[in-house]
């Protein structure tokens, strides 16, 4: 799908930026989440992950060794300044992300960019980086078209659309080898990038299998009734139903799905909303046997997963969840790509965001490796299947990652 700047503002290209870009000492780099508004527990938990992993750069960390820049303090080739994080609240508004770029740039004097949660606002806020010449990575949103744009200074580290298509097919033939039906596949997404992009993704990689998404179905991402949809559904009784939704949409299909006594044998989630930690606090009882996409699971202890989980954990109570510790993982790349560039000139950043090659020892999260493709998109990004087995999410697929038996069909709330 190919993106538009309808709807950016036409931004003058500034002349230079400011010459003192950071404070003496100081890395600035600026982060864009919806801290209020929908999405608001989901851009509160990335701003969490994100805070401990600048508490792990600027101070000595050694234990958390291979983890880049966590052994030592600050950013070594900078001379050991500290990384600093000026965040900004997007609302989840693709304009208020777009004016937080710009802010960010040309008043805050960031050196780099990150975010920004739901794709329709990382369009905007990384068109605004790129007109300036500023580097911007996300380590969440997946919208594929963000990375067909010919853009020179987007980066992404997360897996995307495409990747996701293949895994919940290979997951569903793997379902269906173990004898349960996944032939009639029906797709209910939202309808900005996000939705429409992922919605896309499945749908091509089905055909290239010759498979026939049975029901596609859109709905208003601001919607606060989604009945009709749920109906749809029930009529045409799909074996199968992938959810592309964000936080209250998620919420409001389970408890649809309750009101009007439907239970799809098998229903899978795109991260997202069903990743957010108030997905399970608020629907946990009626969304029992949900399943989901994940890059991050805490693994073996001694492990760094298992340790940055740890020290996660007891900031805030509650396990690491995929969107936050992919975002982590975004962050991490861009401080360690700014320290190897030893200088905060947005050029020797962008280079070395180009030549990152970082083995998946060295990662806080289940990706092969971290190495950006000419799209800025990054090639070794992986996802494994989880699934809501009482209060936790566990790992059922692929076997090999697998820590529990997948259990079908859907209970709901059984």
């Amino acid at each position: 799908m190919s993106i538009t700047r309808r709807g950016v503002l036409a931004l003058p290209v500034l002349a230079a930026l400011p010459a003192a870009a950071n404070a003496a000492g100081t890395v600035r780099i600026g982060y864009i989440e919806p801290l209020t508004g929908n999405a608001a527990a989901a851009g509160k938990s990335i701003q969490q992950g994100v805070e401990l992993l600048v508490d792990i750069i600027n101070t000595p960390h050694p234990d958390l060794a291979p983890l880049p820049l966590a052994a030592g303090a600050g950013l070594p080739k900078l001379g050991g300044d500290k990384v600093a994080v000026v965040w900004s609240d997007n609302q989840g508004n693709p304009s208020v992300g777009q004016s937080d770029a710009l802010r960010l740039i040309t008043q805050d004097s960031v050196v780099a960019l990150c975010g920004a949660y739901q794709s329709n606002v990382t369009l905007t806020a990384s068109a605004v980086a790129e007109r300036y010449g500023i580097p911007f990575l996300t380590g969440e949103s997946v919208a594929a078209n963000l990375t067909e744009r010919g853009y020179k200074w987007f980066f992404r580290t997360t897996p995307f659309g495409p990747d996701f298509g293949n895994l919940y097919l290979d997951f569903l033939a793997y379902a269906a080898k173990v004898g349960h039906k996944t032939g009639k596949i029906a797709v209910v997404h939202e309808d900005t990038d996000y939705g429409t992009s992922v919605a896309g993704s499945i749908s091509e990689a089905a055909s290239k299998r010759g498979i026939k998404i049975a029901q596609d179905i859109s709905y208003n991402a601001n919607g606060t009734d989604v009945s009709p949809q749920v109906l749809q559904l029930k009529n045409g009784q799909p074996d199968v139903v992938i959810f592309i939704s964000y936080t209250s949409d998620a919420i409001l299909y389970m408890k649809t799905f309750k009101t009007l006594g439907y239970r799809p044998p098998i229903v899978i989630g795109d991260d997202s909303g069903f990743s957010d930690p108030s997905f399970v606090t608020s629907v946990g009882d009626i969304a029992q046997g949900v399943l989901n996409r994940s890059a991050f699971v805490a693994g073996k202890p001694g492990s760094l997963t298992y340790k940055v989980n740890a020290l996660f954990k007891k900031r805030t109570g509650r396990d690491l969840d995929d969107t936050t510790a992919r975002s982590m993982q975004g962050f991490l790349v861009m401080c360690d790509a700014i320290n190897r560039a030893g200088s905060t000139k947005p050029d020797a950043i962008r280079d070395a965001l180009a030549a990152t090659d970082v083995p998946a020892n060295e990662l806080m999260i289940g990706y092969k490796g971290v190495k950006f493709n000419q799209q800025g998109q990054n090639e070794l990004a992986y996802s494994l299947m989880i699934q809501l087995q009482g209060k936790d999410y566990v790992p059922v697929w692929p076997l090999n990652a697998a820590t529990a038996k997948l259990e079908l069909p859907f209970k709901g709330s059984a």
